[in-house]
C-alpha cells in the first residue's frame, strides 16, 4: 500500500470510527437527559467523511432516525459523497467532468 492510500484508508477508518462515537455518545446523552451533541456538529462530522459510520450509528442505536430534517440532510451528504466518489473512480464520469470545468473556465 503507498502511503498516500495508507494515509487515505487510515483517516477513513478513523473519522468513522470517530462517527459512530459521536452517534453513540448522544445517544447515550439523549436516554439519560443530558446536554446533547448538536446536529451540526453530528452532520460536520459525517460531511468530514464519516457518513458510513453516522449511517450505521443511525440503524443500530436506533439514533436520529424519525429526526427530519436531520434525515434528509445526512441522506444528501451520503448522496454527494457518492456522486464525488463515482466522479473520481469513473474514468469516463472523471473525464466528462473535467471536460465541463475546462470549458467553463476556458
Amino acid at each position: 500500500m503507498s502511503g498516500a492510500l495508507g494515509v487515505a484508508v487510515i483517516y477513513m477508518l478513523t473519522i468513522n470510527a470517530t462517527a459512530y462515537l459521536v452517534f453513540a455518545w448522544d445517544k447515550h446523552r439523549s436516554v439519560h437527559g443530558l446536554w446533547r451533541v448538536s446536529e451540526q456538529t453530528l452532520l460536520l462530522v459525517s460531511m468530514m467523511g464519516g457518513s458510513p459510520g453516522a449511517k450505521l450509528a443511525q440503524k443500530r442505536l436506533r439514533h436520529k432516525t424519525r429526526k427530519q430534517p436531520f434525515g434528509r440532510r445526512l441522506n444528501t451528504i451520503i448522496g454527494v459523497q457518492a456522486l464525488c466518489g463515482i466522479a473520481l473512480w469513473v474514468p469516463a464520469v472523471r473525464d466528462a467532468v473535467q471536460d465541463i470545468l475546462a470549458a467553463a473556465g476556458g
